[in-house]
């Protein structure tokens, strides 16, 4: 079976709070649900669908340059679905300010203290984040 590549930002800004958004109630994936901006592989390297993910969702510039993959989450969500493979980059510079560009897909943007993460939270960006913050490359979720 194969696996769906997705790639998600970390961003931090300067007081150490990380970039979430709150999924539309309507989404496919997670709605109502904070989670990280992310999206799937197109045919694309993982650094270039970030980058393109960034502009289009939040009408952020990032260049590859600034681009670091820090961690990774293995996953099966539900028994029996495909796995999918959650590759988490932190950006070390961007221009702009989120804004919301796919609104069926994200509602808002909010920077959070990663010691008091928004519920409810997408479970792989809650792993991935205490992840990043312990040192952690790599998170199995979902494998019997």
């Amino acid at each position: 079976m194969l696996h769906v590549i997705g790639v998600h930002l970390y961003l931090e800004n300067a007081n150490g709070e990380v970039l979430l958004g709150l999924r539309h109630p309507d989404s496919a994936y997670a709605g109502s649900t904070w989670h990280f901006l992310a999206g799937h592989c197109e045919r694309e390297s993982a650094v270039a669908g970030l980058i393109r993910e960034a502009r289009e969702e939040a009408g952020l510039v990032i260049d590859a340059k600034d681009v670091e993959f820090v961690h990774a989450v293995h996953l099966v969500d539900t028994p029996g679905m495909q796995p999918r493979m959650q590759m988490v980059f932190r950006a070390r510079r961007w221009t702009g300010v989120p804004e919301i560009l796919g609104p069926d897909k994200y509602v808002s943007w909010s920077w959070w203290c990663p010691e008091a993460l928004p519920e409810p939270i997408v479970p792989c960006t809650r792993a991935a984040i205490e992840g990043i913050r312990s040192g952690r490359l790599y998170t199995e979720r979902g494998w019997s």
